[in-house]
Parts: C-alpha cells; structure tokens; sequence
C-alpha cells in the first residue's frame, strides 16, 4: 500500500511488489538512518489544555537511542518494522516512497509505504495480528491490522486470509472470521492523555481499507461458472457471488462498500498460466469453481474509489488485485483547523507468499 499527493498521479504497478531479493535484505536496505521508531505518543501538556478537544490527533515521535531501538528481523521473514523517522525513500517508477511498516504472520505480509514528504505527518503508528486458524487461534488465518494517523485523520489498514473451502455453508465460517476480527482486534492505547481520540477498534478509524484473500467462492457449479466465463457475463456471475450475497443480507461487512467488479475472477489458476486449475488433464485434480476470492474493501467517508483491477502476475494461483483511492485527509498546522486535504492511495493484494522460494505477497 502507497500514500502519495494528490498531485502525484503517476500510475503505481507491479513494480511495487517485492521480486528477487529477500524480504531480510530489503528491510535491511530500507531501515532509516537513525535506526529509530515511531511509536510513542509525546504531546505537549500545553497543548492538551488549550485543544483539549482535539488534543492527541497529531503527536510528534518519541527520541529513542539507538540501545533502544530494537528491530528484529528474522531469516524466515519480519517480525515487526516500526520507523519514526522514515527517510531512506525507495524509488517506484520514478516517484520516492519511504516503508512506514512492514508485518508478516506466517503467509500473511503485509507493508505500507508513504511518500517522503509525507512521512513526518504520520504518528500512532500500531499494530495488531488476530489468528483464526486452527482452533480458532493460529496464525494460519486471520489477520495483520495496521493503525496510523495521517494529518487528523486515522486510518486502519488490515490484511486478512480468512476460512477456505466451497462447500456449502463455507462462507458462514468466513463470515464469523470477520465478525471475530473486528470484536477481538484491539489497538494499544499509547497516548497518555485521557482526552486522547486515537481508535482502539477497526470500526472507530475515519477510514478503514480491508483487503486479502477473503476466500468467498461463487455458488454455482464449475460447469455453469465456466459457460459465463466464456461469455464474460460478470454481471450475472458476480450476482451468485457469497461475498455480494452475505453483504446485502446483513451478515457481514454491513456498511462497508466495494467497487463494481469488471474483471474475471482471481482464483484459482495453474502456476505458470493463465488457465483456471482443472481446465488441463494435469490440473484436473486440482479444480475448483473460478471466485473472486481476492477482495478490497472500504469503510468510512471520504474515501473516493478511482480504480479496481486485476494484474495478470502468473507465480500464484491466484491473480492479484488493485485499487486506487482519493482519500479526503483532514488537516491542522500550529493547532489552527484549517479544512482537508486530498491524497491518493493506492492498495495492492497479492496471494501466496513463499519466503523461500522468493515469492512475495
């Protein structure tokens, strides 16, 4: 995921998305030059009695050493990337983006990146990692959920895998994985100030972003989904999509919007190809009915969504999905209110993340 300017509206592809090095090597590169984090509120005791109200909203990063500065990150992956000063930029098709966070659970990775001259306006920064795997617990599935303030404005970013299978009834546990993740995911609370507004819950941010493999199938056989794959008849395969279905009955994701979907689904393919699993003598045993199991989602105001696609990256079974946002930011300076800005955003999904084998998610 990108913050970028409104002004800066040069397209973001798949060049954002990690290719051969490792991930231990790329946060390696990217670590600032102070070795320093972001993550402690440390607002102004003047402050918090002359805006009470809005006290907390913006809060300048803490000034660790460098003894108490303690990234970790592991061979198989990153345990956690939490930066205060982000000034080491990366270069993505001739635009500059710093890594504001980075967060792996076993397959689920999730990054956020901001253009330079954005960084120093993002503060409480925290991160949060919900299983629902086996047992309902384990990390297998479930979810990484990063929350940040961006100006005034906060923002939650999360990342899930949710329950597999097409079987019937299958979309009644992914949809119980949602409900339990926004019950049970909880922000540390790090301002001290008990007029603090930072969100503690997904729901409580101005502007929430869910994206990932939301594993919700078609409910039609493979036979009849694949005579309306022929025809590119979206709108009436996309009328027995669960996800469609369990939305507007109210189970899940109530209130939450998604862009109309103009591409053919994501899952499942061949590895290598641009053939659905099943449509060879080799991948036969491996079938199952094509679904727009790759998602992203929207909830909260001023979120304006430009663009939902799918790239044709062939390394998964899966095909990743991308979308673009003109994000409304609210914006302060010296304490003095004066309106909001416009950013655009953009929020990239890629299945399948295999750190030894150098595939990245």
């Amino acid at each position: 995921m990108a913050l970028r300017g409104s002004k800066s509206l040069a397209p973001l592809g798949s060049s954002l998305l990690f290719q051969k090095p490792s991930l231990k090597r790329i946060c390696k590169n990217l670590r600032t030059e102070s070795g320093r984090r972001m993550k402690t509120c440390n607002c102004s005791h003047v402050l918090e009695r002359k805006y009470s109200k809005d006290f907390c909203l913006w809060c300048q990063p803490t000034n660790l050493s460098e003894d108490e500065f303690s990234i970790e990150i592991e061979d198989d992956g990153i345990d956690n990337y939490v930066s205060s000063e982000i000034s080491t930029p990366i270069t993505v098709n001739q635009l500059k983006y710093s890594l504001v966070v980075g967060k792996q659970m076993v397959g689920i990775f999730v990054t956020v990146w901001v253009r330079k001259e954005l960084a120093k306006y993002v503060s409480h920064l925290r991160i949060c990692c919900t299983g629902r795997g086996i047992m309902g617990c384990l990390g297998n599935k479930g979810c990484i959920s990063v929350s940040m303030s961006l100006h005034q404005t906060s923002f939650c970013f999360v990342c899930s895998h949710l329950a597999s299978g097409e079987k019937e009834g299958d979309e009644l546990r992914r949809n119980s994985d949602v409900i339990e993740i926004l019950k049970n995911t909880q922000f540390q609370r790090i301002c001290r100030s008990p007029y603090s507004r930072v969100p503690e819950k997904i729901i409580e941010h101005d502007r929430v972003i869910w994206l990932g493999d939301l594993n919700y199938r078609i409910s039609l056989g493979y036979s009849e989904t694949r005579k309306l794959l022929e025809r590119n008849d979206w709108n009436a395969l996309f009328g027995k999509d669960q996800l469609k279905i369990e939305r507007e009955a109210g189970r899940v994701f109530k209130d939450w919007k998604e862009g109309k979907i103009y591409f053919a689904p994501t899952y499942k393919y061949s590895y290598n190809s641009d053939s659905y699993a099943g449509e060879t003598t080799e991948s036969k045993n491996k079938r199952r009915t094509p679904a727009w199991c790759d998602r992203i989602l929207w909830h909260g105001s001023g979120i304006r969504q430009l663009s939902y696609v799918r790239r044709e990256s062939q390394f998964s079974d899966h095909r990743p999905v991308c979308a673009t946002f003109l994000v409304d930011v609210y914006v302060t300076e010296d304490g003095s209110k004066n309106g909001s800005s416009s950013f655009k955003m953009k929020v990239a999904n890629e299945e399948h993340l295999h750190i030894t084998r150098n595939k990245y998610k």
